[in-house]
């Protein structure tokens, strides 16, 4: 049995939701963030060194990091969904967006939550931010022109991995300029698994 070590508000939403788009049976272990700090609590330590959430479990082995987590339950439950052919034109591109989601696109959004709380003392890195803000969101704005999703416009991995950043950059008040960008999450947030996954792991605001 898959078991999803879930943290309310965080990545491990995605999980929830791929899970249930593979139409696996799991599990949830549900975690709180304190209310003060926002933190995970100290429980998830014995779970993962890091404390960080998402981590699965699956009959004894322990998975951490989103990416890697999509990455293993497609590859072990997805039988040929969700992912393209090694051999297929758009597996070049599927590594690109699984790795770029957080690797390059998260961190101008954590950048902007940081410098947010720090008020006036943040003024000399805001522009630097806006600019990788809107070097960022209008890159993804446009790759998406004309397409549902951003793989051969069929639902992947990929997909499971950009939405969070999509989310987080929409609470922070990010995303009001790409029109596109925002339809793709009301497509996504319309699905009946995406629906599901925040049914079972419960209320689900960024904000």
């Amino acid at each position: 049995m898959i078991t999803v070590h879930h943290l309310n508000n965080s990545r491990s939403q995605r999980i929830l939701w791929l899970l249930e788009e593979l139409g696996l049976d799991y599990e949830i272990k549900s975690y709180q963030r304190d209310a003060t700090t926002s933190l995970a609590p100290d429980d998830l330590k014995a779970v993962h060194p890091l404390g960080k959430s998402p981590v699965i479990t699956d009959n004894g082995l322990t998975v951490a990091e989103s990416g890697a987590i999509v990455e293993y339950l497609i590859r072990k439950y997805g039988r040929g969904k969700l992912m393209p052919a090694e051999d297929s034109p758009d597996f070049v591109a599927y590594l690109h967006w699984m790795h770029y989601a957080e690797g390059s696109a998260m961190l101008p959004v954590m950048l902007t939550l940081y410098t947010m709380r720090l008020g006036d003392a943040a003024a000399p890195l805001r522009p630097r931010l806006e600019s990788e803000i809107a070097n960022h969101f209008g890159y993804l704005d446009r790759e998406l022109c004309g397409r549902d999703f951003f793989v051969g416009n069929t639902l992947s991995g990929a997909d499971f991995q950009i939405v969070f950043v999509l989310e987080a950059a929409k609470s922070l008040g990010l995303l009001s300029p790409y029109a596109g960008l925002n339809a793709y999450l009301d497509r996504i947030h319309a699905r009946p698994a995406y629906k599901r996954g925040v049914e079972r792991g419960g209320r689900y605001d960024l904000g």
